[in-house]
């Protein structure tokens, strides 16, 4: 069955089942679908050695062994897994990807450039973020779907506590939001990498909520200018829905039902309310990789793009068949390179047409 045709009978299925919860509807409607995606993609650095970052282990001579095969046996995989996010309901590649864990701007047009993702003709935006061991955020987008308008980088600024009279920076990356187009339609994204859970989770958490804080304000600022302006923070927030920088600070809601004005929407909370997962850690599951969304995307009528549903890309091939971690997302290892620790997440919109 070709792409077209798959498409077509998908929107068929979807269309039906929305009239069956319309009551009174006269005619069938048709309905466009976009993909929205995230993937850490665990340490995808090239193999040159950057002297301004702590990158020495991803080189041919360094700990990992980092070699030219590795690294493009490492883009292959990526490539395999984003080219697949979402076809179950959506024939297409993601309009929109946010990615974590990249060195910089050449691994990701190596990525883009990949034969398996070519025909996605994605375009990039990158900025190089202070964290010391030289991995950002970036913003993946479907040029034949998305026009960019505008895209700035947010400095967390942290500090531990005091030694000896001097506080201490601590770097970690920058919030990215990227503004654009969606096929006509104005949409904003946020993507995260919040500071991670390094001396435990209950010391980190302050840095996390200052990261939450500042994400606030960028949704905050773009709600004031349009209250009913559709944002998504997408990213690895190094806590789950329930954890205070998600829950607390940024005062997401896990029932659309629920969701005031100007209130996020969190379709990450059932999930792991019911023992999903994007990664493990000592066979515990935990969701990192969030998709939180404004209110504006939770609207009655499909005249605007209009959220769906949301789900975990996990397919066979990603995950680890046998040994200790068995089950577990298949990584990188000493001798082979693997996808991620982490699953992709990902949602769809969908609107009339």
């Amino acid at each position: 069955m070709n792409d077209f045709v798959y498409f077509c009978l998908k929107v068929l299925i979807v269309a039906f089942s929305l009239m069956n919860g319309k009551k009174g509807w006269t005619q069938q409607k048709q309905y466009q679908i976009r993909t929205i995606a995230f993937y850490n993609c665990e340490n995808l650095f090239d193999t040159i050695r950057n002297p301004k970052t702590y990158d020495e282990d991803w080189t041919p001579n360094g700990a990992k062994r980092w070699t030219k095969e590795k690294y493009e046996q490492k883009i292959a995989n990526l490539a395999r897994v984003l080219a697949q996010i979402g076809r179950e309901e959506n024939p297409n590649m993601p309009a929109i990807i946010g990615v974590a864990e990249v060195e910089n701007r050449e691994v990701l047009e190596d990525l883009v450039l990949h034969p398996t993702l070519r025909k996605g003709n994605y375009g990039i935006v990158h900025f190089d973020s202070p964290d010391k061991r030289g991995v950002d955020v970036a913003l993946l987008y479907a040029k034949d779907h998305f026009i960019l308008q505008n895209a700035s980088h947010h400095t967390l600024c942290l500090y531990d506590k005091a030694h000896s009279g001097k506080r201490k920076r601590i770097y970690t990356r920058d919030q990215l939001l990227v503004s654009g187009l969606l096929d006509g339609e104005e949409m904003h994204f946020i993507v995260n990498h919040w500071p991670s859970r390094l001396g435990g989770q209950k010391r980190s958490s302050p840095n996390r909520e200052a990261a939450a804080r500042l994400n606030k304000k960028l949704i905050d600022s773009l709600q004031n200018i349009h209250a009913k302006a559709k944002i998504v923070s997408m990213g690895d927030f190094n806590d789950g829905p329930l954890d205070t920088s998600i829950k607390q600070v940024l005062q997401t809601e896990g029932e659309a039902i629920k969701v005031l004005p100007l209130g996020l929407f969190n379709p990450m909370e059932k999930m792991d309310k019911k023992g999903y997962g994007t990664l493990a850690y000592r066979d515990a599951w935990a969701i990192f990789d969030q998709l939180i969304l404004t209110e504006a995307f939770l609207q009655q009528e499909f005249t605007s793009w209009k959220y769906w549903k949301a789900r975990i890309f996990q397919k066979p091939f990603m995950v680890q068949s046998d040994g200790l971690y068995q089950g577990y997302p298949l990584r990188n290892s000493n001798n082979e390179p693997g996808f991620s620790d982490h699953f992709p997440v990902y949602f769809y919109v969908l609107r009339a047409w």
